[in-house]
């Protein structure tokens, strides 16, 4: 079972170098350690970035900080059953 404060905050790391506001989640791409290849990872839950963009309604864009847009991701997430 996936850890939804670990995610969270493998997820802001990842997301926190990014130039903000961003209006899309291209503009995160920028900012990953391994671009859209990075992956987040928590129990049995492990996604890449673009994983979640795809698997995601990629959030209300646009976002003026990363936890935020983080908290949406794992709404979202939860809301379809991946963690």
């Amino acid at each position: 079972m996936a850890d939804k404060s670990e995610l969270r905050d493998q997820m802001i790391d990842a997301f926190k170098g990014a130039d903000y506001p961003v209006s899309s989640p291209m503009d995160l791409v920028p900012a990953l350690p391994n671009g859209p290849g990075t992956t987040f990872e928590s129990g049995d839950f492990s996604m890449t970035a673009m994983e979640l963009n795809t698997k995601t309604t990629g959030g209300d864009f646009p976002y003026d900080e990363p936890e935020p847009l983080v908290d949406d991701i794992l709404e979202d997430l939860e809301e379809q059953g991946e963690i």
